[in-house]
Parts: C-alpha cells; structure tokens; sequence
C-alpha cells in the first residue's frame, strides 16, 4: 500500500534500523548517498543535482528529455556496445521500493508480451527482461534489458543496463564501476515514495540532450 505524501518520511519503528543496515552492507562499495562520500572540487565527478557522476574514459553521457517540458528523469552512460540508465527516486526510511517497483516490471513485461526473470546479483534480487520490438530493419526482435535497484537512506537508485551489458553480465565492467562510483544526493525535502529526484544540467557540462530512444 503506497502512503500518503504525508507519511512519506515518518519513522518506521521496528523496521528502520534493519533495513538501514542491510541496504548499507548491499553498498558497501557503493553507490553512496552525499552524506556519505565527498568529493569536493574534484573535477572528475560531474553535478547534476540528485546524482553526482564520476567521469571516466570510455563512455558518454545523455540525457533523455521525459517529457514536453523538458523535465529531466534520467542520464544514459553510453558505451559502444552498451548503456546505463540510471534513475533516483525518493523511498520511505523503512525502504522496500525496489521489491514495489520490482513486481510493477514484471508486470509491464507480461504485458508486452516479453519475459522477466528474478535472479541474485551485487545488490540483491535484479531483473532481467526481454520485450519485443521492431529492429531497424524493419523485422520483429526482442529488447533485452538488466535492471537493477539499489536503496538508500531515503532514495532507490534504479540501473538499466542495455545492450550487451543486458546480454552479458559482468560486475567489473567499466559500467558497473561507473555505477559504484555515483552519489546520491537525496535533499531534505519530505517527498513521498516513488517521487522522481529530477536532475540539471550545470554549466560547463558536456552532455548530450535527447529525445530519441535509447542505445
């Protein structure tokens, strides 16, 4: 049952405690909340609000528009072969999102007629799906997808990995370490679960805006 904006980050007695500590041995090697990892004026981590992304050599970043208003949900590591799109979204102190949006995955999937399959990776219990699409060439195929929540003191961190990346999981890949190293900055707003942490691009940052779909 989702709770009112209000209740969005009362404490839960009897079930913050556990859950705190077990999301944080889950990340252990991140990804980290800002009150946990500060990286200063280092100029390898790039600010876009409610996610703080550590530049490296091999991938580039997009950033998908939502919707007409330009509103900003997502941004893509893009690789050769492979993506990451990574999403924040607010979750109550006592956690449990990824196991809610989990289920709703499923769900779409089945509705498109694709598969999903639960399997054990780095941070708990992920997903992996296949939706059909139409190829560019014009004939029927399957999209494959790894899809992969994480929870933090008040937020979900959501990962999707495209491409190969969704074909042939690794946890040592230049997008996995690419995840470990992103912060997220949650605020101190209440927000009630499921809220999208929204981002922005700062001046000075070399990003590419789209609104085509993704790799």
């Amino acid at each position: 049952m989702r709770r009112r904006k209000d209740e969005a980050d009362a404490p839960d007695v009897g079930e913050e405690a556990p859950a705190a500590e077990a999301a944080h041995e889950v990340r252990a090697n991140g990804p980290w909340d800002s009150t946990e990892k500060d990286v200063g004026d280092d100029p390898a981590y790039l600010d876009f609000g409610s996610l703080i992304i550590r530049g490296r050599p091999g991938f580039n970043l997009q950033m998908p528009a939502d919707d007409d208003e330009g509103s900003i949900g997502s941004v893509v590591l893009v690789t050769e072969e492979s993506g990451l799109e990574l999403r924040a979204f607010a979750d109550a102190r006592s956690g449990g999102l990824w196991d809610d949006v989990r289920a709703d995955l499923v769900t779409e999937a089945e509705r498109l007629e694709g598969t999903a399959e639960s399997v054990d990776g780095p941070f708990g219990t992920e997903l992996r799906i296949e939706v059909p699409v139409t190829l560019p060439d014009g004939e029927a195929g399957f999209q494959p997808t790894r899809i992969v929540g994480i929870e933090g003191p008040r937020w979900m961190l959501r990962a999707t990995f495209l491409g190969k990346e969704a074909l042939e999981p690794t946890d040592d890949s230049l997008l996995m370490q690419a995840l470990r190293d992103v912060i997220v900055v949650r605020g101190d707003d209440p927000r009630a679960p499921r809220d999208a942490l929204l981002l922005t691009i700062g001046e000075g940052l070399d990003v590419i805006e789209t609104t085509g779909e993704l790799p």
